[in-house]
């Protein structure tokens, strides 16, 4: 049996193959990675749909920026998780904030409900959040899935010890996934140190100019890697509290020094 997970985030029809063939277990699609992730057109996502057999998981965020929404674009955002379920997809990915910080339990129980029976992960609007653990009650209250964080910080290796506490204060009510600046040469350290057996990530290169071509090739064998360190971690790994639960698609802590309006910075959920 598995014991691990790697979603990959990408945001054309050519990642979502070359993931599938490089042995990712899932895809969230977005658009627009450049500026932390935004919904990808229904076009598109039907077309990963079809053309993949691993779960897709689409993004649902209407703009860049914050995660504080006006009403017109929570309704937005509603439309938009209909288009997803209409192009066939097995989750999707979402999350608001309050203006002072924390999550907005209302209006994102409200989507999930509204999102059903597809899965749900709440995004790394979570590492906007003034207290973590707070936080992670208020996702958990508002029936998300799966949780994706970097731990609060800015990339999921800093992060990796937060992680393994937030992990153990969810325990088995939600699957805590690690994401956000994970590059290859840190999988194994990020699973050694936050005892994470679910990892999420791009995998782009940065500073490099790749042809499309080339790139897809890169991507596919970089996929692969990260699968093989995965499978090597997770089979030296002590279990984790989280190992024999069961979630959708194999889907103490708190910053003193944030202010409350954390959650109108610029932020990347995916």
């Amino acid at each position: 049996m598995k014991t691990f997970l790697f979603e990959l985030c990408g945001e054309s029809l050519e990642a979502a193959k070359v993931g599938e063939a490089g042995g990712a277990d899932r895809i969230e699609l977005c658009a627009e990675l450049r500026i932390g992730g935004v919904t990808p057109d229904f076009e598109l996502a039907r077309a990963v749909v079809e053309a993949i057999s691993i779960p897709v998981y689409v993004l649902i965020r209407p703009r860049g920026g914050d995660f504080v929404y006006s009403a017109a674009e929570c309704d937005f955002m509603r439309r938009q998780i209909e288009q997803a379920r209409a192009a066939g997809a097995r989750g999707v990915v979402l999350g608001i904030l309050r203006a002072d910080g924390r999550v907005d339990v209302e209006r994102t129980r409200a989507l999930i409900e509204q999102a059903r029976p597809m899965a749900v992960t709440f995004h790394r609007a979570f590492d906007e959040t003034r207290d973590l653990s707070e936080a992670l009650e208020a996702v958990i209250e508002a029936g998300a899935d799966c949780l994706l964080t970097s731990g609060g910080a800015p990339d999921v290796l800093s992060g990796s010890e937060t992680i393994a506490r937030l992990a153990r204060q969810a325990g088995k009510r939600i699957q805590v996934m690690a994401g956000g600046g994970l590059a290859l040469g840190v999988v194994a350290e990020v699973m050694r140190q936050s005892g994470a057996t679910h990892l999420h990530g791009s995998l782009i290169r940065k500073n490099e100019e790749q042809k499309p071509a080339a790139g897809a090739t890169v991507l596919e064998c970089d996929v692969r890697e990260a699968v093989r360190l995965m499978r090597e971690a997770a089979a030296a790994q002590v279990p984790s509290p989280l190992a024999d639960s069961v979630f959708p698609e194999g889907s103490l802590l708190s910053h003193p020094s944030r202010k409350n309006n954390n959650a109108a910075r610029v932020g990347h959920p995916g």
